[in-house]
């Protein structure tokens, strides 16, 4: 599959990693480890912007902790797709790029990304990324988020895929060149967990 970007690149993901992401393994590994870990008893806010869900796996449970949860998805097939199993809920879908999002400054409580900005493709776009979801946030507000950074498994399933790992000890500073403030990043094997709050 592929999506385009706002400058008509493809960011290309493979199938396997497709099949990954919409599993039953994944759903569990997500509900059970992922999002205590990264989120455990934290109080969210009402109005909730949720970055990358792909297949929606955590925006099912998000949902459920937030008055209203706004989803920017790149990919025009995944986003339609959580719009249908959504609807009725306290989610609205947009398909948007994450580094141009089309939402005004300061209108989210919280923001979330949970194992996505490595597809975001260079450095300098994830960069815009996290500039980005600090213009949308209101002040106070926090950035919470989960990426891998190494593993024999993480690097085989992105092969042909736009891959560009992060560095968590380096995380810090560009989250502070991006505009937060109080920035942690907690690393557990080959994954980590960051927040940030919008300064």
């Amino acid at each position: 599959a592929a999506a385009s970007d706002r400058r008509g690149e493809l960011r290309e993901v493979n199938r396997i990693h497709h099949w990954i992401c919409r599993s039953a393994y994944w759903r569990r590994n997500i509900a059970d480890k992922l999002l205590p870990w990264a989120l455990g008893g934290l109080d969210l806010g009402p109005v909730v912007l949720e970055i990358g869900p792909g297949y929606g796996a955590a925006t099912e449970i998000v949902r459920e902790r937030v008055g209203r949860l706004t989803c920017a998805e790149l990919d025009g097939d995944l986003a339609r797709a959580l719009a249908r199993r959504t609807v009725g809920t306290n989610v609205e879908v947009v398909q948007a790029d994450a580094v141009r999002l089309p939402f005004s400054d300061r209108c989210f409580s919280a923001a979330v990304c949970f194992t996505m900005l490595h597809h975001v493709s260079t450095n300098a776009q994830q960069n815009l990324l996290l500039a980005e979801v600090a213009r949308v946030l209101r002040p106070g507000g926090t950035l919470f988020g989960t990426d891998e950074h190494r593993g024999f498994l993480f690097r085989l399933i992105h092969v042909g895929d736009a891959f560009a790992p992060i560095d968590p000890a380096g995380l810090p500073h560009r989250l502070r060149s991006a505009g937060f403030s109080e920035v942690t990043v907690d690393v557990r094997g080959g994954a980590f967990r960051f927040r940030a709050r919008r300064e």
